[in-house]
C-alpha cells in the first residue's frame, strides 16, 4: 500500500510555496515586466525624460547592421559552445568512469574548473594567450602560428570558444558520469555477450540510455552560452577586436551601460528572452521526442 502524505492545513501548502513564489516575482517577473516597459520607451542619458515610442526601439535594432552581426556571433558561439563541450564531456566521462589507476584524482582535477568564474577564466585564458606574455601564444608562435586574438577576430572567436567550454565541461562531466554509473552493467554484458564490440555498444545500449542526461545539458549548456558567458567575453575580449565576439548579452550591456541607450537595450534583452524562450520549447517539443526514458 502507498503512503501518501496529507496536509489537513489549507494554507499550510501556500505558506511552504511563498518564498519560492516570491523569488520568483521579484527576481524573474518584476525585471521582465519592467524590461518590457522600458523597451517601449526613449529616454535620455540620464533617464530624466522618457517618451511612448511604441516599437521604434524594435525597428532600429532590426535596421542595425551591428545587431544583425552580434546575432550571427551569437548563433556561432553557441552552437559551439554547446557542440564542443558535450562531446568533450562525454569523451572524459567515458574514459573516467572506466576502471583505471588514479581515477579518483582524475575526476578531482575535471570537476576543479566548475569553480572557477567565468570572469575569472576569461581572465586566465587571456593571461596565457597574451600575445606578448602568453605562454601558449609564445608555444604557438614556435611552431608558426601567429598568434594575436587582440588583432584576429578568428582567433578570438576561438580563444572565447574555448574559456566557456573550459569552464562549463565540469558541470557537463558530473552528469555525463553520474549518467554512465546509473547504466546497468548487466545490459552492457548483455550486449558483449552477443557479439557487440566497445563502439556498437556504446552508440546502441549506452548512449540512448544517456540521452535524457545529453537532452537536459543540452538545454543548460545552450542558456549558458547565451547568458552565462557574459563574464568571459567582458574579460577576455570585452567584444573585440572590432565586434567580432560580441554576442548578444554583450551588446544589451554595452548599448545599455556604456551606450546610454536604455530603451534599445532594453529592447535587445526582451528579444534576447524570446530567443531563448523559443529556442529551449523547440528542443522539448522536437528533440525531446528522440530521447529515450
Amino acid at each position: 500500500m502507498i503512503k501518501r502524505a496529507t496536509f489537513n492545513h489549507k494554507t499550510l501548502p501556500y505558506l511552504l510555496l511563498a518564498p519560492q513564489i516570491a523569488v520568483t516575482i521579484i527576481f524573474f517577473f518584476w525585471p521582465s515586466g519592467q524590461a518590457i516597459w522600458q523597451s517601449l520607451l526613449l529616454e535620455d542619458s540620464f533617464g530624466g525624460n522618457s517618451r511612448f515610442v511604441w516599437f521604434r526601439n524594435f525597428e532600429r535594432l532590426f535596421e542595425d547592421p551591428t545587431y544583425g552581426h552580434a546575432f550571427w556571433n551569437t548563433a556561432v558561439f553557441s552552437f559551439l559552445v554547446a557542440g564542443i563541450g558535450l562531446a568533450l564531456s562525454l569523451l572524459l566521462a567515458v574514459m573516467a568512469d572506466r576502471t583505471i589507476r588514479g581515477s579518483t584524482g582524475y575526476k578531482t582535477f575535471l570537476v576543479w574548473p566548475y569553480a572557477v568564474a567565468p570572469a575569472v577564466a576569461g581572465v586566465l585564458f587571456g593571461f596565457m594567450f597574451n600575445p606578448r606574455v602568453g605562454i601558449l601564444a609564445y608555444s604557438l608562435n614556435a611552431i608558426g602560428i601567429e598568434w594575436n586574438h587582440q588583432l584576429n577576430g578568428n582567433q578570438a572567436m576561438i580563444l572565447v570558444v574555448a574559456a566557456a567550454c573550459w569552464n562549463q565541461i565540469s558541470y557537463n562531466f558530473l552528469f555525463f558520469l553520474a549518467g554512465l554509473q546509473s547504466i546497468p552493467k548487466s545490459l552492457i554484458e548483455a550486449a558483449a555477450i552477443d557479439g557487440a564490440g566497445p563502439g556498437r555498444r556504446f552508440w546502441t545500449v549506452i548512449f540512448p540510455l544517456l540521452s535524457p542526461t545529453g537532452f537536459f545539458l543540452l538545454v543548460v549548456n545552450t542558456i549558458y552560452a547565451l547568458l552565462g558567458t557574459f563574464g568571459i567575453i567582458d574579460s577576455l575580449t570585452k567584444g573585440g577586436p572590432g565586434k567580432d565576439t560580441e554576442i548578444l548579452v554583450f551588446k544589451v550591456y554595452n548599448d545599455g551601460f556604456r551606450g546610454q541607450d536604455f530603451g534599445g537595450s532594453a529592447a535587445q534583452s526582451v528579444i534576447l528572452i524570446a530567443i531563448i524562450v523559443a529556442f529551449t520549447f523547440i528542443q522539448f517539443r522536437f528533440i525531446e521526442r528522440k530521447v529515450h526514458y
